[in-house]
């Protein structure tokens, strides 16, 4: 299971909700891996360069690899980063492989944003993106409205209806695969 999203700041809220959703992923059986600010630095996505610097293999080769993702995009401006765009726009490498795209892959879904309107906005560009990517969007994603949840470092939130939702986005993507697998 792999999860991609977050922002440039470490710890940041988005992060930390998607450490949480991956938690409810490890819980149901599924080796978990953590891609995040630094690491989704990459330059900008251009189909006709073939080539890729070394960070932008890593992530093309763990999302090959992955048999679900969960990704946690921050809300800027009503829409997602452009870190995580950028991110995402990468999985085009995958077009020609023998699960092209998402295809066949459970993907749990979550925005952090300061407000409800941009939680909302951005999890539904997230949702047409992974449609569009072939990717199976799990049927609960998260809008989660840091306004009124505080993220801490030990793993928790402010509001426990906020870490359930997570957890279970988590769980529903490492169920689907572990059926999708047998």
């Amino acid at each position: 299971m792999l999860g991609i999203g977050g922002s440039l700041r470490e710890g940041s809220q988005s992060e930390r909700a998607l450490q949480i959703a991956l938690d409810g992923a490890a819980e149901a059986g599924v080796r978990t891996r953590l891609i995040t600010g630094p690491e989704l630095v990459l330059p900008f996505y251009d189909a006709g360069v073939p080539e890729r610097d070394e960070r932008a293999t890593r992530l093309i080769e763990a999302i090959r690899e992955a048999d679900g993702l969960i990704v946690v995009s921050p809300g800027y401006h009503g829409a997602l980063s452009g870190l995580v765009k950028n991110a995402l726009d990468y999985v085009e490498d995958l077009r020609e492989d023998r699960r092209p795209y998402l295809d066949g892959r459970a993907v749990g879904l979550a925005a952090v944003a300061y407000g409800w309107q941009a939680a909302v906005t951005t999890l539904e560009q997230l949702r047409t993106i992974t449609h569009a990517l072939r990717g199976w969007a799990t049927p609960l994603g998260g809008s989660i409205n840091s306004a009124e949840t505080k993220f801490d470092e030990g793993g928790g939130a402010s509001d426990e209806k906020s870490v359930r939702t997570l957890r279970l986005i988590g769980r529903q993507v490492a169920e689907f695969a572990v059926t999708r697998a047998a």
